[in-house]
């Protein structure tokens, strides 16, 4: 075979993305048509984030949404995406117990949404002793609610709801990161992109994407409208508030501020020995 001979280029590629609000916020402009998606077939897949971390070990999507944990265990197969970032400034993933519950995760057992999220990479850097058992993301507050365990470690709209429904925080990691490291935001999720595609598709497509995120921040109001569909019951009001947290301009591009949040976190990971190898990131074009 003449391996001079380029591979052709695709002519689909698959999203894959978690069916939540800020997802779906960020993804709008290309879901919706609104932008160009230059001859491509795009298929949108949506699954929860922990599913996708582990699918990415097959490599099965071109672009996928994932963890930075997971991603510490995928540099080899996968880019890191300039723009797509999940962080938290200030906030983050929240431990909570009910409010007769415990005040700090010392000799209990938190649940958390699975062992590939940044959230429980997080949670380990500041209790590397803590117990911990996996379950859905989205059962976790009413498994401690109905006092099956002792605390959880909420994602996603719980942390904005778990006081409505009695519960108390024990820690936000958010707070806690941003405390430690002077302030950097917390990285959570970020886009990846298969590094089999090429420079040039690689580049295209990340343009792509950068442009869907673009036409929803100057869009918002019919960006919120459809990111409604995902928001497991909040009402307009918090919708927005929880978009807002995690589509940003941190999310159109990391910047130098979120680059060094996401080399200090795989940095620090490493020193304790969390992640199997220090990581080079590297964001493609």
């Amino acid at each position: 075979m003449n391996s001079s001979i380029p591979n052709p280029q695709p002519s689909r590629l698959t999203v894959a993305h978690s069916p939540d609000s800020d997802d779906a916020f960020m993804f709008y402009g290309l879901a919706s048509g609104h932008v160009d998606s230059g001859g491509l077939e795009v298929t949108h897949v949506l699954k929860d984030i922990e599913t996708l971390n582990r699918e990415a070990f097959n490599g099965t999507y071109e672009v996928t949404a994932v963890s930075f944990h997971a991603y510490a265990h995928l540099t080899d197969r996968y880019l890191l995406l300039p723009h797509g970032s999940s962080m938290g400034d200030r906030y983050g993933p929240i431990v909570v117990a009910r409010a007769d519950g415990p005040d700090s995760t010392d000799g209990i057992t938190v649940a958390v949404p699975g062992t590939l999220t940044t959230s429980f990479l997080a949670l380990r850097m500041y209790d590397p002793d803590v117990t911990t058992v996996v379950m859905p993301f989205d059962a976790i507050q009413e498994a401690v609610r109905a006092g099956e365990v002792d605390a959880g470690l909420l994602i996603h709209e719980g942390q904005l709801t778990y006081g409505d429904e009695g519960l108390k925080k024990i820690v936000d990691l958010g707070e806690w990161w941003a405390d430690r490291t002077g302030g950097l935001p917390l990285p959570l999720g970020g886009n990846l992109i298969r590094r089999d595609l090429g420079p040039d598709l690689i580049a295209r497509v990340s343009r792509m994407l950068h442009d869907s995120i673009a036409y929803a921040l100057a869009n918002r109001a019919e960006a919120l409208d459809y990111a409604m569909q995902f928001g497991r019951g909040l009402d307009r009001s918090k919708a927005d508030r929880f978009v807002g947290m995690y589509v940003n301009e941190l999310t159109l591009d990391y910047g130098e501020r979120g680059r060094e949040a996401v080399r200090r976190l795989l940095g620090e990971a490493w020193e304790m020995k969390l992640i199997p190898a220090p990581v080079d990131v590297v964001f493609s074009a």
